[in-house]
């Protein structure tokens, strides 16, 4: 029974791989952006009736202010709009029963719901999902900066600490770029492309779907198909996360904050060549960037550059292993 479903699989992975690539990295943004569209239709579709459930809020300031909300159908953003202004605008992630949950993912069940900002005590959780979001937001730039005719291949994203100085991409490029060098000028085109995306305020969109859904998503690139399956193997409940940002698709280890918007400074500071790996010649891009209301002077900003452009070495037996994921209960089916 298992070697037919590894089968199926690999003859799935093998067809559906030989049909992607006649299209355009255009097309397959396009192609990953409709799928996403009608599994999140098809998802939304399970909750037809309108149920209430009670949203119970907790953090200074709210502890204890209950509201009632509807099931499937609001979101921890949603749940901001019965509070104030600053709330909507400053909470970058929520908490759900104790558990890191995306400001715009339904809420399917009665809870306690806790906002987190910037401004915390204690911010660890949400500096962390910052800095994946701004190594998400690089990938995507990184995905539609070449022209269609040569390939980019983004490999998993590293899972790296604040701590290390700057958030990280890892990408394979087409082999006929094996000796490009990114120039002072392309790292400013690259850091222009981000801030247009963080201008465009683009919510994150989360979406937790079965590993079959990922891999008819992801049918185009071999790499992201292994990605799948290794996440669904890790998942508590066997699925794996996607997010869309704009027209871009990614997989994520962990929660992502709410929207580009969150971000303030924002700079890639360095690509550097990192060697030959299963799919090609590998290249760590890299950045840095400070949140909303966290804004840095020249002078500072200019030293965490120099300290940004470092390469930031992650051996495999150090990677940083994020938590279990959690945050949501498994896709309807």
């Amino acid at each position: 029974m298992a070697a037919r479903r590894v089968c199926q699989m690999l003859q799935r992975r093998l067809a559906s791989s030989a049909a992607a690539t006649r299209l355009s990295s255009a097309e397959l943004r396009n192609r990953r952006c409709f799928l996403f569209s009608e599994e999140q239709a098809r998802q939304r579709a399970l909750y037809p009736r309108t149920e209430k459930i009670e949203v119970t809020l907790r953090g200074p300031g709210l502890q204890g202010t209950l509201l009632v909300m509807n099931r499937g159908s609001s979101t921890p953003h949603n749940c901001t709009r019965h509070l104030t202004e600053w709330h909507m605008k400053s909470s970058a992630l929520a908490l759900v029963d104790g558990q890191p949950w995306h400001m715009h993912r339904p809420l399917t069940r009665s809870c306690d719901l806790t906002l987190l900002t910037f401004k915390d005590e204690d911010p660890q959780i949400v500096n962390q999902a910052y800095w994946r979001s701004c190594a998400a937001l690089l990938g995507h730039v990184l995905d539609g900066a070449f022209k269609d005719e040569f390939s980019v291949e983004l490999l998993k994203l590293p899972e790296v600490p604040v701590t290390a100085g700057a958030f990280c991409c890892d990408v394979v490029l087409d082999s006929r770029l094996d000796s490009w060098t990114p120039s002072e000028e392309n790292l400013r085109s690259l850091t222009r492309e981000a801030l247009q995306l963080v201008s465009k305020d683009l919510p994150w969109e989360p979406l937790d779907v079965s590993p079959s859904v990922a891999l008819e998503i992801f049918s185009h690139s071999r790499c992201k198909q292994e990605e799948v399956e290794e996440r669904a193997a890790q998942s508590q409940n066997g699925t794996v996360s996607l997010y869309r940002c704009g027209d871009h698709v990614s997989l994520s280890a962990g929660p992502l904050v709410s929207r580009t918007g969150v971000c303030s400074q924002y700079e890639v500071t360095r690509v550097h060549t990192v060697g030959e790996s299963t799919w090609g010649v590998q290249r760590r891009a890299q950045g840095l960037s400070l949140p909303v209301n966290l804004t840095a002077n020249h002078t500072v900003w200019r030293k965490l550059r120099k300290r940004a452009e470092r390469l930031v070495e992650i051996p495999s037996s150090s990677t940083v292993t994020p938590p279990p994921i959690t945050e949501a209960p498994p896709p309807p089916q």
